[in-house]
């Protein structure tokens, strides 16, 4: 995963659990990050949409963290915005008459899978909570 997504997206969560029960904007969230508080929106969207978030409108508005830290592991974080391999993406065109070639792929997708299992076990027993913890 060759983005900041997985950062950015922490960062979010983090921000609402360190705040139970208030009312974050996405302005606000995104000063913190110092992105584009669109970008910010994307990603409440799809948190939104996993469950683990929910929004108001208006003045008192802004996003709350609707499912407790405890309950929500790093590995799922993980696969909510993970959309390629740990280890990037494959060549799409290696040649076929090549003794090494032909079967790259092959091999990269059976370490490639293996590695994103290493990820997802590591990120599997550490919580949002106990992530959060480390910021006083």
């Amino acid at each position: 995963m060759n983005n900041t997504r997985f950062a950015t997206v922490i960062h979010i969560l983090t921000l609402l659990a360190k705040s139970p029960g208030e009312w974050l904007s996405s302005d606000w969230i995104a000063g913190s990050i110092q992105i584009n508080p669109v970008i910010v929106r994307k990603e409440l969207g799809e948190l939104q949409d996993q469950g683990w978030v929910t929004s108001r409108k208006g003045k008192e508005g802004g996003y709350t963290l609707l499912i407790p830290g405890k309950d929500i592991n790093l590995a799922a974080i993980y696969k909510t915005v993970k959309k390629t391999d740990v280890l990037g993406k494959k060549n799409l065109n290696p040649n076929p008459k090549c003794p090494i070639g032909k079967d790259m792929n092959k091999e990269l997708e059976d370490l490639f899978a293996e590695i994103d299992e290493t990820v997802f076990d590591a990120l599997r027993h550490r919580t949002l909570e106990s992530f959060v913890k480390q910021f006083g």
